[in-house]
């Protein structure tokens, strides 16, 4: 198998388009400013992009952090396509370093997720050593219920003109194993790429517990506000 993202890197947010971005990145700006964050952030897993382009057109200071280097020079090309000025860094959350003390950091659409369990205070340090007192962090992962019943040992597919792919899924314990095959059309041929991906399953009150073991205050609440039935939004900041 490949690197995770050497093939999906490329089409992430176009695959994604149906996930109501727009409403999303509302609603991390709205959450941000209710919480008085300050103008300079950080998007980690910021995947293609989007939600660095979206703040910094609400008018954040915002770096793009992700582990693939597939999934950055795509977003680069779509923030010189839209004019924005973006700056990404290639980095692994459980790793994190920036140069400056950042107002706050979002981590969207499942980020924690590709985190184990033995690594997931690491990673709320990392972000906690990169917050000022009193910065915010947000971020989401899949819910136990989703990976387990709705992801898990299931079979997705799309067929599309300019890309195929076939995801397949195993429930594995606390992770949910992810095996895809992308057919891309080059010309009048298919160039055929497979990956391994692996999301582990977190439960609420571990990942709270995790948080207020590194320094953090934390609510949570469903995906933009709602239900946690498939998504929930821990709401973070470093005290």
């Amino acid at each position: 198998m490949a690197n995770s993202y050497s093939a999906l890197g490329r089409w992430f947010e176009y695959l994604n388009e149906d996930c109501g971005y727009e409403q999303w990145s509302q609603y991390l700006i709205e959450r941000l400013k209710n919480l008085g964050a300050g103008p300079r952030g950080v998007d980690i897993g910021c995947g293609n992009g989007y939600f660095t382009r979206a703040l910094i057109k609400a008018g954040y200071s915002a770096v793009g952090v992700d582990i693939s280097p597939q999934m950055l020079d795509k977003a680069q090309q779509l923030s010189l396509k839209e004019g924005v000025r973006a700056e990404f860094l290639l980095s692994d959350i459980t790793k994190l370093k920036l140069n400056f003390k950042a107002d706050f950091a979002v981590a969207v659409n499942d980020c924690l997720n590709y985190v184990s369990k033995d690594k997931i205070k690491t990673a709320f340090s990392r972000v906690y050593s990169c917050l000022k007192k009193g910065g915010v962090f947000i971020f989401d992962i899949s819910s136990p219920n989703k990976l387990k019943n709705i992801i898990g040992n299931n079979l997705f597919a799309e067929d599309n003109d300019d890309l195929t792919y076939l995801w397949f899924n195993k429930l594995d314990g606390d992770r949910v194993v992810m095996d895809l095959t992308f057919f891309e059309r080059q010309g009048e041929k298919y160039l055929r790429s497979d990956e391994r991906h692996i999301q582990y399953i977190h439960e609420e009150d571990g990942i709270c517990a995790a948080l207020k073991e590194v320094g953090f205050a934390v609510r949570t609440e469903g995906h933009l506000g709602k239900d946690k039935t498939e998504r929930i939004n821990f709401i973070c900041t470093r005290l």
